[in-house]
């Protein structure tokens, strides 16, 4: 049709065109066949409503003409709307004819107006497709040739209305029916009912067709008219944005647009998306050279073009001024001011000026980094002294941060026996002491900040029965925390002494590696007594 902007009565034409085709496609019951009369009733019915909004739009262009001094631009507009009225005039009245030729050769009309015989194929295939000169062929001239008109007198493409099956998108497909011509597909086993639903059907395409042509010339009568007759108030705050306590200040203004025009809008001589006389200006603002306020200034050209149908065109041209705000990266860690040497160092940064737009990139110097799976998650692990993270939202880059990096504090060993810190100055009794345990404690700043990465445990470790300068019996290995001491402390006397060396302690950090770790003290003297 002649545009996606369709009327609902033009759908429920659509619409009921496609009922029509599919229902001509199956072997149907009489009380089925009876109900294209009522398609054909509704159809005519359409048709003549649209013929008379048809004439009201000429009615409106004659009135707009002869009120704007007939000048001759319009005349002729005008003139060629009254000659497409005329046309669709003598077309309709064309098909009504065809359609009056069918229902005679169907026994025509009883007392009552009611069609003799609805169901009746073969008198209607006599008078349309058979014969040297089928007249079915003459109503595909016929409908094919005002289209053809409509086009060239209105300059809407309008497509051909009678179609051979290969050219009907209902029929294209199906080998049954691909082959035929118009005449074959259109009225080839077709009811007295349906032949005349299918007339008015083309016939309610044709006025559809003929609302679109007057339409358009409608349009372009006074079209030279530059007339605002779209008017909005508008407000253009000098800032959206009002602390508690500031004033608020903006210009109210009255923004007029004509609906007679669609203009062209451009910034930076690109083409922008003009919506109800309105251009829709969206860009990302890229960064630039901020000043001490942390603003950085910046324009970008603006174009309308009022391009008249009736001739000449008018552009308007101006230099439109903006301010892009240095955005503040915000990052929530309780180790922002140091970070930790080979550690997870978990980070949400945060950039509320970009709002949801908001869709960060990160380069790291000074070690790796993992995204997160929330938006400004990023996990920093350093190999250098130092860490520069540089922020990047959509392409641009908003910003670099840098964080002093501390070596990870070495953790604390504690031995335990029966569920306390044994005492290295007084010692322990021997009887108390039948197992030991042992733990690699973390600095407790450290913990707090990074718990996946202050997970330690001792792994290899000794303990030694001592009397004197001498050994008593064999030294005990242990790769666990917990060790029983019984068989040592069986040869152990008052005044002897457990020496503890630590050998290995390894730190598993936040992706569950396991790591050698220094620690404070390895060494531990435990007196007995």
């Amino acid at each position: 049709m002649a545009g996606s902007n369709e009327t609902p009565r033009q759908k429920m034409i659509g619409m009921m065109y496609l009922v029509l085709t599919a229902l001509l496609a199956l072997n149907v019951s009489k009380s089925v066949l009876e109900k294209f009369v009522f398609i054909n009733s509704t159809l005519e019915k359409t048709v003549a409503e649209g013929q008379s909004k048809n004439s009201e739009t000429l009615a409106s262009i004659e009135k707009q003409v002869d009120e704007s001094g007939n000048r001759p631009k319009d005349v002729a507009v005008m003139k060629k709307a009254q000659e497409i009225r005329k046309k669709t005039g003598e077309v309709l009245k064309e098909l009504d004819a065809y359609k009056e030729e069918i229902i005679a050769v169907t026994g025509g009309r009883d007392e009552d107006g009611n069609f003799m015989d609805v169901s009746n194929e073969e008198k209607v295939a006599n008078l349309l497709i058979k014969g040297k000169q089928p007249k079915a062929d003459d109503m595909k001239e016929l409908i094919n040739g005002y289209t053809s008109y409509l086009s060239e007198a209105s300059g809407i493409k309008f497509p051909a209305l009678a179609l051979d099956a290969k050219d009907n998108p209902v029929f294209a497909k199906d080998k049954n029916q691909n082959k035929k011509d118009f005449k074959a597909v259109t009225f080839e086993h077709t009811p007295m009912s349906a032949a005349l639903a299918q007339i008015s059907q083309f016939e309610a395409q044709i006025v559809n067709n003929e609302t679109a042509a007057l339409t358009k010339l409608a349009t372009d009568v006074g079209a030279a008219d530059l007339k605002f007759d779209d008017i909005k108030v508008m407000v253009r705050p000098k800032s959206q944005v009002v602390a508690a306590g500031a004033k608020y200040e903006a210009e109210m203004f009255i923004a007029a647009s004509s609906s007679a025009v669609t203009p062209t809008m451009k910034k930076d001589g690109k083409d922008i998306k003009v919506e109800n006389g309105m251009g829709m200006v969206e860009f990302t603002a890229t960064p630039g050279k901020y000043d001490k306020e942390g603003l950085a200034k910046k324009t970008y050209k603006a174009e309308i073009n009022i391009a008249k149908p009736g001739g000449g065109d008018t552009t308007y041209v101006a230099d439109v001024e903006y301010f892009v705000a240095k955005p503040v990266i915000q990052i929530q860690s309780a180790s922002v001011q140091a970070l930790y040497l080979g550690c997870g160092n978990e980070l949400q940064v945060n950039v509320p000026a970009l709002g949801t737009s908001y869709n960060p990139n990160f380069n790291i110097s000074g070690g790796k980094h993992y995204k997160g799976k929330n938006r400004g998650q990023v996990t920093i692990v350093p190999n250098a002294k130092q860490v520069s993270m540089t922020v990047s939202s959509g392409g641009n880059r908003i910003g670099t941060e840098k964080f002093k990096v501390k070596p990870v504090p070495k953790p604390t060993i504690e031995v335990f026996t029966r569920g306390k810190p044994v005492n290295q100055k007084k010692g322990e009794n021997i009887s108390n002491v039948r197992s030991i345990s042992i733990k690699a404690i973390p600095e407790e700043g450290f913990a707090a900040l990074l718990p996946k990465d202050a997970r330690y445990r001792v792994t290899n470790w000794t303990i030694t029965l001592a009397r004197g300068p001498r050994p008593v019996g064999s030294p005990i290995t242990a790769k666990k925390q917990d060790v029983n001491l019984s068989s040592l402390m069986r040869l152990a006397k008052p005044g002897d002494r457990l020496s503890i060396e630590v050998k290995t302690v390894k730190r598993n950090n936040f992706r569950n590696e396991k790591e050698n770790s220094a620690v404070n003290n390895k060494y531990f003297t435990i007196p007995l007594n």
